[in-house]
């Protein structure tokens, strides 16, 4: 089996491994009392904190461990808001945030718009931040596109408006440190080998900070709980050890996904890989595939030998695309994302090359996907009721009959799944065909497609 899945969680590295067995009988104690089994505790923790810190690039005083990276998220969005209650509560955030820090923000949370590849424009951020804002959020990568946000320059536009920044490091930190004058900054140790149930909050000085919730006299007050030293300890030894070969398998893996963006294209019609191509973490791909129900692909590629994951709303338990397709306005039906671990051989990335074309085909097959080169001259204008079916099938259905109607003729599709509000648009863009609009009904929407040829 191939696991290609290391940005939802990276396996755990064998220095993880060693340091958490290691630590199991040294640092079980409570490193807040003095007797000599309480000190042996406190050194684990100060050291790993070091560790981390050195990492990070801040000071050991302005990390702490956190139960997970959503509870650093948690913790550093309401602590900086109640700590800069003065300014409101008016948070600004990219339209591509993880949910954890869009839930985090709330809903007056102000969303900056990105590009098709995912990413914001520093103009549009630093005109998002006029007026009272009491903190901004930004990813340095996004998590299912693999997309870098221009932090330095964000962090800069914030500086300028008073405004602090909270970095939301997850996806990128394993990769190496994150530069610019941010404020904030969450991580979760799982995404680079860490064990998980470890999250790292980041809080500098001079940062206007009050900890909501639960408190104690832990962790500087910032997070409640007896720490898990033995965790915390294998994710900053696992910290260390990825960063020392980060450079190198950066090149590795850059090449390997490279190859992947290239070859799914020439492999498998009707294909759209998304993303920025050269600004973008090392090892993750994502690309969306025309008449393919999601989790029939995943299935299809785990029975395979391939465990990826996807952003597309076939594969949720809710009728809404995923919001980070949905913000960059590219197709959301058949997704697949390809997050490739450390070590990962270049021959299985070969293996999944020859493996996607028949996996695709099967499914259109099942799901009865239009075939190539369809014509005629028939109705001017034809009605396709697509009520009550998921994603992709209000789009298969659309492109079964757009051969039916003569150049200049439209269709209209009825859907009340969320998702065609996103794929219609990104199909027509895909088969040059020309979108006319949307009408709202009393059940879902008409979207309105003219052949362009």
């Amino acid at each position: 089996m191939s696991y290609f899945d290391a940005a939802s969680s990276a396996p755990l590295h064998p220095v993880a491994r060693q340091a958490l067995v290691a630590s199991l009988d040294e640092g079980w104690a409570d490193p807040a009392r003095l007797h000599r089994e309480g000190r042996r505790a406190r050194l684990l923790l100060d050291a790993a904190r070091e560790a981390a810190a050195e990492a990070v690039g801040c000071r050991p005083d302005e990390l702490v461990f956190t139960p997970s990276g959503t509870h650093a998220v948690h913790l550093g969005v309401s602590g900086a808001l109640a700590g800069r209650r003065r300014a409101g509560r008016r948070a600004v955030v990219s339209a591509v945030e993880h949910s954890a820090v869009l839930h985090a923000a709330g809903e007056d949370a102000v969303l900056v718009p990105v590009d098709r590849l995912g990413r914001v424009a520093v103009s549009d951020w630093a005109g998002a931040l006029a007026g009272p804002t009491a903190l901004a959020c930004l990813q340095s990568a996004n998590h299912e596109v693999g997309t870098e946000q221009p932090v330095a320059e964000a962090a800069d536009a914030c500086r300028a408006a008073g405004v602090p920044l909270l970095v939301d490091a997850a996806q990128s930190l394993g990769w190496g440190p994150v530069g610019g004058d941010w404020s904030l900054l969450t991580a979760s140790a799982h995404k680079w080998g860490g064990p998980a149930g470890v999250g790292l909050l980041v809080v500098r000085k001079g940062v206007r900070f009050a900890p909501q919730g639960p408190s104690d006299e832990r962790e500087s007050g910032r997070t409640p709980g007896f720490e898990n030293i033995p965790a915390i300890v294998a994710a900053a030894a696992s910290l260390r050890a990825v960063r020392a070969g980060a450079d190198a398998e950066a090149v590795r893996l850059r090449a390997l996904v490279d190859r992947i963006r290239a070859r799914v294209p020439e492999l498998v019609p009707d294909v759209e890989v998304v993303g920025d191509p050269v600004g973008r973490l090392p090892h993750l791909v994502t690309f969306s595939c025309l008449y393919v129900d999601g989790e029939a692909l995943l299935h299809e590629l785990d029975r395979e030998g391939f465990s990826v994951s996807s952003g597309s709303s076939c594969t949720s338990g809710t009728l809404e695309p995923s919001h980070v397709l949905r913000a960059m306005g590219v197709l959301s039906e058949g997704n697949v994302r390809v997050s490739l671990p450390p070590g990962v051989p270049a021959e299985e990335v070969d293996r999944f090359l020859s493996v996607l074309p028949r996996a695709v085909a099967s499914v259109r097959e099942r799901l009865g996907a239009p075939a190539a080169g369809q014509g005629g001259g028939g109705p001017e204008s034809l009605v396709v009721d697509a009520l009550g079916k998921r994603c992709p099938i209000p789009v298969i259905e659309l492109a079964k009959v757009i051969g039916r109607v003569p150049v200049g003729g439209t269709v209209t599709v009825l859907s009340d799944d969320a998702a065609a509000r996103l794929d219609i648009p990104a199909w027509c863009a895909m088969r040059g065909q020309e979108y006319v609009g949307e009408e709202e009904r009393e059940r879902g929407a008409a979207y309105v497609v003219r052949r362009a040829g």
